[in-house]
């Protein structure tokens, strides 16, 4: 089976925005990132596992605001009290998260094709947040992620890195064009190379 992106029908590459006379190093990068393994972790109630025992792909998992375990292939996203998101570009990590998470402790759930991702790269990322959602971007640092709304659509994002900024930016896959285009022509003031 195919899957088909949830920004198929939209995300098309170039330059847009305010690009006159501007170095490509200047402008900022959007680009839809697929094929990620995205699963929800949940831990019950009742659960007596502690997280000094949990490990994925060599990663603990937080329960702290904020906080992202991280290395080159996967995130382990805080999304709520005793409930993550583990986004991967390893697919067979699925099969070690089924292996090590008991059903009787926790609820998996692979939600790798009900997300939308779009993540955005430059110097002005922070700005761009900024026009869109009511968090302080300025205490927002690599490994940080947060769950907000940007211009009514809820999303969680995630600092992957800084100088430049890089964020990737999760939605519902039914909510991804209307964050497309709330994104994209929030971009345009500071011209944006679409890849």
């Amino acid at each position: 089976m195919t899957s088909i992106s949830a920004l198929a029908n939209i995300h098309t590459k170039g330059l847009y925005g305010d690009t006159e006379n501007k170095k490509e190093k200047d402008l900022l990068i959007l680009e839809e990132k697929k094929n990620l393994l995205i699963v929800q972790i949940n831990q019950y109630k009742k659960s007596s596992i502690s997280l000094e025992n949990l490990k994925i792909d060599n990663l603990n998992f937080k329960n702290r605001v904020l906080d992202v375990s991280s290395n080159e292939n996967t995130r382990i996203i805080w999304n709520a009290p005793n409930n993550w998101f583990i986004i991967s570009s390893k697919q067979k990590l699925l099969e070690e998260i089924l292996k090590n998470f008991d059903a009787n402790d926790f609820a998996v759930t692979d939600i790798s094709h009900s997300r939308a991702i779009i993540e955005l790269e430059g110097k002005n990322v922070k700005e761009v947040l900024k026009k869109g959602c009511p968090f302080n971007f300025n205490d927002l640092r690599k490994n940080n992620s947060l769950n907000s709304t940007f211009n009514g659509i809820a999303v969680t994002i995630d600092m992957l890195k800084e100088d430049p900024y890089k964020v990737r930016i999760l939605t519902l896959r039914s909510f991804g064009e209307s964050l497309y285009h709330s994104i994209s022509d929030s971009c345009l003031e500071y011209g944006y190379k679409s890849i």
